[in-house]
């Protein structure tokens, strides 16, 4: 239950920091209305909050790992909403980092 957890949480913060990082993308370099960013920031006000709803207690850990899911996010939002096509570099790099994160996360620790 807690990696489940864990990776949904990581993947609603990843869906409010880039959806938001997006939509202020939009407003200002895409010429869109003003209110775009306007709820871009409100979306990554969501991501703050989301991020402390992780199990975890660390907040270095949290946000360390939280980067390879940024990496692999962006990239599937970029194909998704702006048509980006990763070449296998991208794909390589996301995969290291999603690796990176399940040795943060999940990895056996000592409890003391």
């Amino acid at each position: 239950m807690t990696i489940a957890r864990t990776i949904v949480l990581f993947i609603l913060a990843a869906a409010a920091e880039i959806g938001g990082a997006w939509l202020v993308w939009q407003s200002v370099r895409e010429g869109r209305d003003w209110w775009w960013a306007g709820l871009g920031v409100v979306a990554l006000g969501i991501y703050g909050f989301v991020a402390t709803l992780q199990p975890d207690a660390h907040f270095g850990r949290i946000l360390a790992a939280y980067g390879g899911v940024f990496v692999a996010g962006s990239l599937a939002w970029g194909m998704i909403f702006d048509g980006f096509r990763p070449d296998r570099w991208d794909i390589l790099g996301s995969a290291v980092c999603l690796f990176g994160v399940a040795v943060i996360m999940f990895a056996p620790r000592d409890a003391g």
